[in-house]
């Protein structure tokens, strides 16, 4: 489902800074060679996450939902002299693809891969996070939400990406879509929650960016 006309699509992009060499042909190969492409952030979601983070200049990122690296890459851009990005996914087949264009750019030292659930690993990190990034499986977006306010550091950001879900919260969720059973109860929890304040911006597949009060 398209929000805007494809033309206005086009003309925002092309209107928007260059993509980064390095993120072309992550993109380029991204769409050669791994299943399901369209997960990737791509040229315009990309630089509203490049433009987000050089807006907060993070000491720590933390990232659910790797896939290629192509929004861990923008989110690092913005990082803080010396800052970090913690990036998880479940997926081992992509591991080294990641690692490849990881180590191509400037965060390669700054950008730690953990391989496994995020609901198991998230406890572990010994940091409080200035921008989080939830790009993974939809039934545990509300699960890593209440894991991440607690290590968020006031004024924070958290960003959740498909919350549109292609236009699919707009209905009531058939018995068998989990997957828009949870994005309706999560979009609710994120206006509802007294601990943040939260705009649903209809950027591609939809972006809420919530600040931890």
């Amino acid at each position: 489902m398209n929000f805007i006309s494809e033309d206005l699509e086009h003309y925002a992009t092309q209107h928007s800074q260059d993509e980064p060499e390095l993120l072309t042909a992550l993109n380029r190969e991204t769409h050669q060679k791994i299943l399901q492409p369209r997960m990737l952030s791509g040229h315009f979601q990309g630089r509203v996450l490049s433009m987000l983070s050089k807006i907060i200049n993070p000491k720590h990122i933390l990232e659910i939902g790797t896939y290629t690296g192509y929004a861990t890459l923008c989110l690092a851009e913005g990082l803080a002299q010396n800052g970090t990005i913690d990036t998880i996914d479940v997926n081992e087949e992509l591991y080294d693809f990641q690692k490849k264009y990881f180590e191509k750019s400037d965060w390669s030292n700054q950008i730690h891969q953990h391989l496994g659930d995020a609901l198991e690993i998230i406890p572990q990190l010994d940091k409080n996070f200035d921008l989080v990034f939830i790009d993974a499986d939809k039934e545990n977006y509300a699960k890593y939400f209440n894991l991440i306010v607690p290590k968020m550091n006031t004024g924070g950001i958290i960003l959740s990406d498909n919350v549109l879900w292609s236009g699919k919260v707009l209905e009531p969720a058939k018995p068998n879509d989990t997957s828009t059973a949870a994005l309706i109860e999560y979009n609710t929890l994120l206006k509802d929650d007294p601990r943040v304040e939260t705009v649903l911006l209809p950027i591609r597949d939809g972006l809420s960016v919530s600040r931890v009060l």
